[in-house]
């Protein structure tokens, strides 16, 4: 059976892409190596925040199914590469799943076929690791076969942009390809938007997170020297909010999560050193700020115990919110994995909260949940506020609270501490 479309990983990127391009009429597969979460999906059950299983179920009955057979991409028009992007431990590019993803492909590939890659990426991967992988067999890319790369603009938990209403960024290995890519995704995408190149299009997608990750570094920064100076941070990035035009609010906190802002910009950092022999400082300078951030917290923690008179050493500290983001289970790269570290090392007593997570095990350390939220913020120490879930009740935490520290500027009461 021929598709419209085949998809490779079902994850936060792939999932929510299939979902769209079924609504709007297309065949869609999905592939994965995971034959557990295969069978999951196939079973009607969603492993991500942003659908349900109803969702799930909706699009198998659209027609949408996954396969572990690599069979199923012979049969689609275009493949969607939407496979993970990780930083290795030294803290490089790791592509071995893009590598993969792209030999599974080259082993289906055929003539007429479209070949995009989403996962984020340094520029030159489409061109310089993907490409010669899938000429192998001897067919030619923008001759034979179409490529492009198209970067990912999921963000999990927005209700107001999904995949149908954020604009589209498409950069072909040549103008053919991008024509062809720009057609393919405006089946089922509101608005697509043509780009000279893959280069162009893998380093929008970098400029995109490398803004927010030095301007998120920028207030991080300025919370602390406020803090020093006596001056309320939160009030005056609400008064330059105000500024119709030249500013955009972004807000300091314990540090950045997710998979953009801590590891994407590291990418084109890694790519510049590589190919220029330099680095690039913005990038880095921000990088060591964020990276700082749980420490900085810590402190400040300590600080408010000993105003107690309390050591942080045996003192009980309740972790509200371990997400990286409010109103999501996503707990990748979040900061209050290293936060929780470093309070464990230096002795505390700790317990969490999130009401999106059940069972928490920072760097495989398991740590203990609270179950009565009132109760736990009544007997602890101290409260810290790490993320701002819909579902807190923030002054009747405060109230409720000895000590509550409050990373995320959500709470005017008096007897709230903020970052």
């Amino acid at each position: 059976m021929s598709h419209d479309m085949a998809i490779i990983g079902l994850g936060y990127v792939g999932l929510p892409l299939a979902q769209q391009a079924a609504r709007s009429g297309l065949s869609v597969v999905g592939f994965d190596v995971n034959r557990g979460l295969v069978d999951s999906l196939n079973a009607g059950t969603s492993h991500i925040d942003d659908l349900s299983d109803a969702d799930v179920a909706e699009m198998l009955n659209l027609g949408f199914s996954a396969s572990t057979d690599e069979a199923v991409l012979a049969d689609a028009d275009t493949i969607v590469i939407c496979v993970p992007t990780p930083l290795s431990d030294e803290g490089e590019p790791d592509l071995a799943a893009v590598r993969a993803a792209t030999t599974t492909i080259a082993r289906q590939l055929r003539a007429g076929q479209l070949v995009v890659l989403e996962s984020t990426t340094y520029p030159g991967t489409t061109d310089e690791v993907v490409r010669p992988i899938l000429e192998e067999g001897g067919l030619v890319a923008g001759q034979d076969f179409n490529l492009a790369f198209s970067p990912e603009r999921v963000d999990p938990g927005n209700p107001t942009y999904g995949i149908e209403n954020t604009p589209k960024v498409v950069g072909g290995h040549t103008p053919a390809c991008t024509e062809r890519a720009a057609a393919f995704y405006g089946r089922f995408i509101t608005t697509v938007v043509p780009s000279k190149g893959t280069r162009e299009a893998e380093m929008t997608k970098l400029l995109e997170n490398t803004y927010r990750h030095i301007n998120i570094a920028l207030v991080n920064e300025m919370a602390q020297f406020c803090h020093e100076m006596d001056i309320d941070l939160w009030e005056v990035i609400r008064n330059a909010a105000t500024k119709p035009f030249g500013f955009q609010a972004f807000y300091p906190g314990p540090g950045v999560g997710g998979h953009c802002i801590p590891i994407d910009p590291n990418y084109l950092s890694y790519k510049v050193r590589a190919s220029l022999g330099r680095p690039f400082q913005f990038v880095e300078l921000a990088q060591s700020i964020n990276l700082q951030m749980p420490a900085y917290v810590v402190e400040r923690v300590a600080d408010l115990l000993n105003d107690e008179g309390k050591a942080l050493r045996g003192s009980s500290i309740l972790l509200l919110g371990v997400t990286y983001k409010p109103n999501i289970a996503d707990q990748r790269e979040s900061p209050a994995t290293p936060l929780a570290q470093l309070l464990l090392d230096k002795g505390a007593d700790l317990s969490f909260h999130d009401p999106h997570v059940q069972e928490w095990s920072p760097n495989g350390v398991s740590v203990p949940r609270a179950d009565d939220l009132n109760q736990a913020i009544a007997q602890a120490d101290l409260a810290v506020l790490l993320q701002n879930h819909a579902e807190y009740d923030l002054e009747a935490i405060a109230k409720g609270a000895h000590l509550l520290f409050d990373t995320r500027g959500a709470t005017q009461h008096p007897g709230g501490f903020r970052l």
